[in-house]
């Protein structure tokens, strides 16, 4: 999404969590910038290697596939990277910087989640290069955001210095107040736009689409996807 006034920005959309290529394919028709398979075994929204590259295929050189990971090894997300067609790689737990550092020389495209209320928190985000930053609470039972709303505006002066992208508990009603509070350059949404864990609603990831290209703001920022 772009604005037509060169001195307002509209964040990014990144639809996190699918599990099947139609609804994938949806989200690529609503205008999404980057849709998201999590590789965590953990999580109901985990894929098996086939179909998340069915969906990478479907959607290859459309928008961005970004893969999740929690505390893989280089060698395990490497695998996946090439047998799923993913071009970028999201890491979600305690990831060491090393394990950044060797993905970007991979030539990857790497974002680094980093915690409010948890390890590894923003107060660490000089021992990752990472390509870009995520930030949510750290709170709840799995990684990710676990639908859970927080004070967005925490994040907002790290934006200032580095790619944000803000998430947990955003959904169509919440994420102009969420890109208001802290005026990320991206926003990742899971579960604020499901009717189950998994299955994306096209009403909602098109309401929620079309609500961030409503909340532009002033400043100069690139894109990350």
């Amino acid at each position: 999404m772009q604005s037509s006034d060169k001195n307002k920005f509209i964040p990014q959309v990144k639809i996190c969590g699918l599990t099947r290529v139609d609804e994938a394919l949806e989200c690529v028709a609503l205008e999404a910038d980057a849709i998201g398979c999590v590789f965590y075994p953990k999580s109901p929204r985990h894929l098996t290697d086939r179909l998340a590259g069915e969906i990478c295929m479907a959607v290859q050189e459309r928008v961005k596939t970004v893969g999740v990971f929690v505390n893989e090894t280089f060698s395990s997300i490497m695998l996946r990277v090439e047998r799923c067609h993913l071009n970028a790689v999201q890491l979600h737990g305690q990831e060491p910087p090393e394990l950044v550092r060797r993905l970007r020389e991979e030539n990857l495209h790497v974002i680094k989640a980093l915690f409010i209320d948890g390890k590894p928190s923003l107060e660490d985000v000089s021992s990752y290069h990472a390509s870009a930053f995520l930030v949510e609470c750290g709170l709840g039972r799995l990684p990710g955001g676990n639908a859970l709303e927080w004070n967005w505006e925490q994040a907002k002066s790290f934006g200032e210095k580095h790619p944000l992208i803000i998430a947990g508990g955003l959904t169509p009603e919440n994420v102009c107040d969420a890109i208001e509070a802290s005026a990320p350059h991206a926003v990742d949404v899971s579960s604020g736009v499901e009717s189950g864990p998994g299955r994306k609603d096209p009403g909602k990831v098109g309401a929620f689409i079309s609500a961030v290209s409503r909340c532009s703001f002033k400043k100069n920022l690139k894109k990350i996807f």
